[in-house]
């Protein structure tokens, strides 16, 4: 009888550092663009400590709302908004991105930052949405937050001192983020 070795699980990562972060890819927008905003946070386990070998992705609506349909997310020519950005996280787990604050996609609705995260220990990436500040006062006028209940607050956003944008992402634990389902269409 054979003996065989055991192999390492599936699971995404940690390479994220060896070849999906490309170059500019935290910057959606140019820091001297008139509506930049920096968006960053912190991404946790269930413990409260930094995951440092993770990488995060942001989608997005541009600031009138219009979600981005041209190809070439990677390649920025920087004129183009492409609505994507991708980047690691560093030691303490912190992202940070340059861009702008999204509109509303659909009359009523409210503007969102879509999140996705790969991290250590996950079989796949998983989704959740950030909200502006500004729409904590509309949760309950938003089907899909108000369906959250009190979990709805892990996706709203806050603002630091210089209006940039933080929303922090915790994968378990008390404060565990909201995380969508996203299903391919067949």
């Amino acid at each position: 009888m054979t003996k065989l070795a055991p192999t390492p699980g599936q699971t995404v990562g940690p390479f994220f550092g060896y070849a999906l972060p490309f170059e500019g890819g935290e910057r959606l927008v140019d820091r001297t663009h008139p509506g930049a905003v920096r968006f960053y946070g912190h991404l946790f386990d269930g413990q409260g400590n930094p995951i440092p070998d993770a990488l995060i992705e942001l989608w997005q609506a541009d600031e009138n709302g219009a979600v981005p349909t041209a190809e070439g997310s990677l390649r920025r020519d920087g004129y183009s908004f492409t609505g994507f950005g991708r980047t690691s996280v560093d030691d303490n787990g912190l992202f940070s991105f340059t861009t702008v604050e999204p509109g509303a996609t659909a009359e009523g609705a409210l503007p969102f930052f879509m999140v996705t995260v790969f991290a250590r220990g996950l079989l796949d990436r998983v989704f959740t949405r950030a909200y502006l500040p500004e729409a904590s006062g509309s949760i309950a006028d938003d089907a899909f937050l108000a369906s959250l209940g009190d979990r709805a607050g892990t996706l709203m956003t806050t603002r630091d001192e210089q209006g940039n944008i933080r929303f922090d992402i915790h994968m378990q634990g008390d404060n565990e983020t909201v995380f969508i389902e996203h299903r391919q269409k067949d």
